[in-house]
């Protein structure tokens, strides 16, 4: 008998087509209902519930109870990370119309990696702090410098509290379209947090990803040295 982890119970759940596309849908880092994810994936709210009831069972997602709603979340930080290595080595997507096209574009532009920045800005971020000097990169972590606690501060990001959150506060992340690293954890939250209240990006519906106003393409350009 094997000692080790079921590896393979975790793998047969990532293994089906529609539990797979809830889960990337569930990458935005926000609560979504059965009827949603229904949509996302292309598949009935009945089938959806299934799949989620599995999904929770393998503590892959968390459901929260709100009246007769039901709202689905990933499960965790982890989850997203692990699910992130995963696209990185998955072949990318058959694009069959004009639509999906334009969404993929858009999805490698900018987009959220549960609660952070990713994609092209993603990158472009994470480099430009790392040119500037207000981070330095470790074996797997960002490492903020005086310079960067200046900025930060400066900028409106308080350091002192993010990393007073239970969770990672500056993990290396790599980015599956990019193929480099972006900024993850609590300053990458806390980042793009400000991003979306500064006006500088606004979700795009029904993907995860971000678009960049032309208030944000003036703030990146004067604040990072990021050409939109």
């Amino acid at each position: 008998m094997s000692i080790n982890p079921n590896v393979a119970e975790v793998a047969s759940l990532l293994g089906e087509t529609s539990r797979a596309t809830i889960l990337m849908s569930l990458m935005d880092g926000r609560f979504h209902t059965a009827s949603e994810l229904a949509f996302m994936a292309a598949i009935t709210p009945q089938t959806a519930s299934f799949h989620l009831s599995k999904l929770v069972e393998g503590n892959l997602v968390n459901v929260e109870k709100n009246g007769r709603h039901r709202y689905y979340q990933l499960a965790n930080e982890e989850v997203a990370r692990i699910l992130e290595s995963f696209l990185v080595i998955s072949p990318p997507p058959k694009v069959h119309s004009l639509k999906q096209s334009s969404q993929v574009k858009l999805l490698r532009e900018a987009r959220t990696c549960y609660d952070h920045l990713a994609g092209k800005l993603g990158v472009d971020l994470t480099e430009s702090m790392l040119n500037a000097g207000y981070l330095e990169k470790e074996e797997r972590e960002f490492v903020v410098t005086p310079k960067g606690e200046q900025f930060f501060s400066d900028f409106g990001i308080d350091l002192s509290e993010l990393k007073r959150k239970r969770r990672s506060f500056s993990h290396v992340c790599l980015d599956w379209s990019e193929r480099h690293h972006h900024l993850g954890g609590a300053l990458g939250h806390g980042l793009i947090t400000h991003f979306f209240e500064l006006g500088w990006i606004v979700r795009v519906p029904s993907i995860r990803a971000v678009k960049v106003t032309d208030k944000g393409k003036l703030g990146f350009k004067q604040d990072f040295n990021i050409n939109m």
